[in-house]
């Protein structure tokens, strides 16, 4: 009776084992692929929060420009003004 209990313990043993274990790297690997996911959305969100900071030196040089026209013509407008109201004063440094 002994003999015959151990001859089904120790296969059922292994068994159980087995299965147990094939149920933690399941669980492991399901548990991988959510962090692997949630790493790959929280990189997607830094990275479209840089891109909304960081300004391209090629956009700021293309600002700057246009800062600059802009505010050439609002110069000359007020040049224009200036000579329109006082037609023998100069606006040009000497």
């Amino acid at each position: 009776m002994n003999e015959q209990f151990f001859q089904f313990l120790i296969p059922a043993t292994g068994l159980i084992s087995g299965l147990i274990g094939a149920y933690v790297g399941l669980q492991n690997r399901a548990l991988l692929a959510e962090v692997r996911k949630e790493l790959a959305e929280q990189e997607n969100r830094i990275i479209s929060r840089l891109n909304g900071l960081y300004v391209r030196s090629a956009e700021c040089r293309l600002r700057e420009d246009k800062l600059r026209m802009r505010l050439d013509s609002i110069a000359e407008e007020i040049r224009s003004h200036v000579r329109a109201r006082a037609p023998g004063l100069s606006t040009e440094p000497e």
